[in-house]
């Protein structure tokens, strides 16, 4: 009697410290997939930080940014950099938390790399035809071809898909939803018909 006693102990004990083992290998993925979030989001600034040096240097011939540009491209930073500023060196949010599979954190890592790459990819196709709203510069071209060959508005769908990485990565209702949410709303609809003008 006494052996089994032990026994149990022992036991409870074992499932007691795998219990806490696994509770840390999850701490340490989600730590991993925060890293890997802050370290696209700079590489998405560092990609873009040549075009934007040429956008600034070049000669505009004409100008189409009206308020609503601005509001939307400014409050852009609130889902995509605040929210996830806040849910990864905080806790602040953690009572919006969710638990997912280890293997979706694994597919937004995949879907972030996809993002970056289409990203990329629309940034080298437009080279100096980049800019962050709808202008029009001395010896502008129309791109249509690269990715804008495959994909009318290559830009946003690597938000898209940054998205619903996002989503995956960021695994709180606060800081992983609002990005999808934010290019579920009307500034899809109102982007596409301010670049068909």
């Amino acid at each position: 009697m006494l052996g089994i006693s032990i026994a149990n102990r022992g036991l409870v004990f074992f499932s007691v410290r795998f219990h806490d083992l696994v509770l840390v290998l999850r701490r340490v993925t989600i730590s991993v997939f925060k890293i890997l979030y802050w370290a696209a989001l700079f590489s998405e600034v560092a990609i873009r930080a040549p075009f934007q040096k040429t956008w600034k240097a070049a000669t505009k011939i004409d100008r189409r940014v009206s308020r609503t540009d601005v509001v939307l491209l400014g409050s852009l930073w609130i889902p995509m950099i605040i929210l996830p500023l806040i849910y990864s060196v905080t806790n602040w949010l953690d009572f919006a938390n969710y638990h997912l599979p280890e293997w979706m954190g694994w597919f937004g890592v995949f879907l972030l790399a996809c993002a970056l790459f289409v990203f990329t990819r629309a940034h080298l196709d437009l080279k100096s035809n980049w800019s962050p709203t709808l202008e029009i510069f001395e010896g502008h071209t129309l791109v249509t071809n690269g990715i804008y060959g495959y994909i009318r508005h290559p830009m946003y769908a690597s938000q898209w898909l940054w998205g619903m990485a996002q989503i995956l990565l960021l695994q709180n209702w606060l800081a992983g939803l609002p990005l999808i949410s934010y290019f579920s709303s009307p500034f899809t609809s109102y982007a596409c018909k301010q670049k068909k003008r």
